[in-house]
């Protein structure tokens, strides 16, 4: 006689109870909270209501203003050791660049561990559930540096876009990165194929996810780009690079291949929407119009391209048009700080600056949240609603600074929050208290600290 099967348990249901405020990203009203169960957001419950059913958890987070975890679409996380370096703490890009390419071709495997750390780390206490980085340095040696990333992301819990990035066009050339960090074409594409095949995933709830990035055009030939689209196409993976950050890269795309960005874009088979830009700033109208039309997307970077001096993007412009938008913290090298929630303070007044005082709060978080979800081409994470992935993070408004705060949403940009007190990946709680649960903070800095110096200092 057949026996009946013992149904499975249903997931548990937790609450996250009458939230200060609620900023979902796309109109809902969470002001009751949210139910997560199995890692999804189950229901949103409006303000003074109830869930539909019973839950067998409840927290209580009525200290807490609640968003979407951030989403971080453009980074180099290898950066995070030369931060605030004397030599280039007054430079722009390329001077920048020259003088940092020597320093990071002594990158070995133990410090990118470390620098990734200490990378995803910091951004997850900012409240960043999500991270693009654009890993572009192979040199002797680093060969792995992927699947070192893929490791580091693993354990943190956190979710990530990693970029199989590349270099080819040296200094003997005419590029700008020394000979020593430079890699054939077909060493360069049979292991990003590779990493497609060992680590890309797909669908809703995607951890791990790569992508092809030549990184910019001043170090890569325009073959690499051309193959490195193809692929992309034939393996269904995205496309990022560098584009348009500086009037010295536009000068140099007019001398070395005699277009400017948008053009050569095209040229290469990357005017689509599969592909995201780093910093995309000095476009013309034209410009604006075929990459909103082509659906290609930017990754706003407000601290570097003012660190930098390279100029600002012009955000509603590319909006107006039809070109998702995100933000990017960038390299540490060039901002130097990993942290989301002041990306969005500085997004929102370089844009103010630009376009006026009216440019909203909401508006900025919503680059940090569902705009840097659309650039990843994800529609799984970036907003509070049913089915989302339960990727959250809150903050508390109980230090000093918050103090006489009236509106607390508008509060977490306007009087600078930094750090978040809770952050939850896929249903789990990967920050609590305002710490990395498990995470010897003390002991990575020294180690850190000790790899930055030695990398420094040869």
């Amino acid at each position: 006689m057949a026996h009946p099967q013992t149904p499975s348990p249903s997931p548990s249901r937790l609450w996250i109870k009458n939230p200060l405020a609620a900023f979902t990203a796309n109109g809902l009203d969470a002001g009751g909270g949210i139910v997560v169960s199995g890692g999804i957001i189950a229901e949103l419950v409006p303000a003074g209501g109830q869930p539909s059913a019973p839950c067998s958890a409840v927290f209580d987070a009525s200290a807490h203003v609640l968003l979407p975890g951030l989403i971080n679409t453009h980074h180099h996380f290898y950066q995070t050791l030369t931060r605030a370096w004397g030599p280039v703490a007054n430079a722009p890009l390329f001077p920048w660049l020259q003088n940092l390419y020597p320093v990071w071709a002594r990158l070995t495997p133990d410090s990118l561990e470390l620098a990734v750390k200490v990378a995803l780390a910091e951004l997850l206490l900012s409240g960043c559930t999500t991270a693009a980085d654009h890993h572009y340095l192979f040199p002797a040696g680093l060969e792995d540096a992927i699947d070192v990333e893929v490791g580091v992301v693993r354990d943190l819990g956190m979710r990530a876009t990693l970029t199989r990035g590349s270099m080819t066009l040296g200094t003997d050339d005419g590029g700008l990165p020394p000979q020593s960090t430079v890699q054939r074409p077909e060493i360069i594409l049979a292991d990003s194929e590779r990493l497609i095949r060992e680590y890309h995933q797909r669908g809703d709830g995607a951890v791990i996810q790569i992508a092809l990035a030549p990184c910019s055009p001043f170090s890569v030939t325009k073959e690499i780009m051309a193959e490195s689209a193809l692929m992309a196409e034939r393996l269904d993976v995205r496309l990022h690079t560098h584009l348009a950050e500086t009037i010295d890269e536009e000068d140099f795309c007019q001398s070395m291949f005699g277009l400017r960005t948008v053009d050569y874009l095209d040229s290469v088979g990357w005017l689509g929407n599969r592909t995201w830009l780093g910093h995309g700033i000095h476009f013309n109208d034209d410009e604006i119009a075929r990459l909103g039309a082509a659906g290609t997307a930017v990754a706003h970077c407000p601290t570097s391209n003012m660190r930098l001096a390279s100029g600002t993007a012009r955000v509603l412009e590319l909006e107006a048009a039809g070109v998702p938008v995100g933000l990017g913290v960038d390299g540490s090298a060039s901002n130097d700080a990993s942290n989301m929630i002041l990306e969005a303070r500085q997004a929102l007044y370089l844009q103010r600056l630009r376009y006026g005082a009216d440019v909203p709060v909401e508006r900025a978080l919503g680059w940090a949240t569902r705009g840097s979800a659309a650039v990843l081409g994800r529609s799984d994470i970036g907003q509070l609603a049913p089915g989302m992935q339960a990727d959250l993070a809150l903050f508390r408004l109980d230090d000093l600074r918050f103090s006489g705060s009236h509106d607390p949403v508008a509060a977490l940009l306007l009087c600078g929050a930094d750090r978040a007190d809770r952050v939850m990946v896929g249903g789990e709680w990967r920050v609590v208290d305002g710490q990395i649960p498990g995470l010897d903070v003390a002991g990575l800095i020294a180690e850190h600290s000790a790899a930055a110096r030695k990398l420094v200092n040869g």
